[in-house]
């Protein structure tokens, strides 16, 4: 028997492969996911070390010291996190109060609709059981969820700080530990500075953004007259960084809020408002400036959605894209008999590094 008989008969076929890949996925998923109260805040702190370790680095070779220097970091994303905590807790509160006390009018809009929908022609019983899901009381339940949901937001606020405190710490000696990683696995610090540089740039350019387009969402509601504009602000800031449908969950509540208050014309104004301004600035403007922060097609962009989400709960969906990223550059862009998976989810496939390989996808570098 030949050498290339012999491997043809050593290989295992490719369904079997395929089915020990993807159960050696699944279970590790499944791990992620019992372990999802530590792994996803530890992971939210460690993207915001990444994203301000250029500002460590900016004040180390101005001559603050190197201790004073992490202390500043560690004060700075304190503060942030603070800042982004009692917002987050003020939008909250009042939505719900918001919504406590447009809660008869929003009945009677369920009721017209279903009344509507009855006289062209629906079953009545068809449609209550398919609207369930949407019944005032069921919305207002939901959303009062979330006020109730505030011990374990506590829970996770308490882990992320832990993490960015250990993590601050390490700053100092951070260049040194990357030098020696870079001498004995220079691939893998390769694709650890893509991931870096990959999750600075998705941050601060989803940060920017999304401020601006959530200011003018808030010029446009204030023009309309929609109440509580400044909860709207933040939710439409927050859910920015939510791939896909954070557009949808941020625009839902004030057009909702504009029909109960001032009637279709407004509803209909601030649903035009919010998507030319989403489109404009973050479909054509920002591409310009900055290009795909992330790199990967908004199929893949949907499905990590879901995936994380499922996984990681709330902070899972705001960790989607990051979580993408890192998956892409330490695993995919890291062993080039997997890069073929990285051209197939990448924006753009041309970018996909193949160096390393020849036509049929085989690491030359190893043979």
């Amino acid at each position: 028997m030949g050498a290339a008989e012999q491997s043809k008969a050593g290989r295992f076929p490719l369904f079997v492969v395929a089915v020990i890949v993807l159960g050696a996925i699944a279970l590790t998923l499944t791990l992620f996911k019992d372990l999802s109260s530590v792994l996803a805040p530890a992971f939210l702190a460690v993207n915001l070390v990444v994203t301000t370790y250029p500002a460590y680095r900016w004040l180390e070779k101005h001559r603050v010291p190197r201790i004073l220097a992490a202390l500043i970091i560690g004060v700075l994303l304190f503060s942030v996190l603070v800042l982004v905590t009692v917002s987050l807790v003020w939008a909250g509160t009042s939505m719900v109060a918001s919504l406590t006390e447009y809660g008869p009018r929003f009945t009677e809009f369920y009721n017209q609709v279903i009344a509507w929908l009855t006289s062209v022609g629906f079953d009545e019983a068809a449609l209550l059981n398919q609207l369930k899901s949407v019944s005032p009381s069921n919305v207002i339940g939901l959303v009062g969820n979330i006020v109730t949901q505030a011990s374990s937001a506590t829970s996770t606020m308490v882990v992320i700080l832990i993490c960015l405190a250990f993590l601050v710490f390490d700053l100092p000696s951070m260049a040194k530990r990357l030098a020696i990683t870079d001498k004995l696995h220079p691939s893998f610090t390769s694709s650890l500075e893509g991931f870096a540089v990959g999750i600075r740039r998705y941050w601060l350019v989803t940060t920017l953004f999304g401020f601006i387009v959530a200011i003018l969402d808030g010029i446009a509601l204030v023009i309309v007259g929609v109440p509580l504009p400044l909860v709207w602000v933040v939710l439409s800031f927050i859910t920015n960084y939510i791939p896909n449908v954070g557009f949808f969950i941020g625009l839902i509540p004030p057009a909702l809020l504009a029909l109960f208050e001032k009637g279709p014309v407004a509803s209909l104004i601030v649903i035009v408002a919010y998507c030319v301004l989403n489109f404009v600035i973050q479909s054509v403007i920002q591409p310009k400036f900055t290009g795909d922060a992330v790199g990967v097609t908004p199929v893949a962009s949907f499905i990590s959605l879901l995936l994380w989400t499922a996984v990681f709960g709330a902070l899972g969906a705001l960790l989607a894209l990051p979580l993408t990223l890192m998956v892409k550059s330490l695993l995919l862009d890291n062993d080039p008999k997997a890069r073929w998976v990285g051209a197939l989810i990448s924006s753009d496939p041309d970018a996909a590094d193949t160096s390393d390989c020849d036509d049929s996808g085989v690491d030359v570098a190893a043979e």
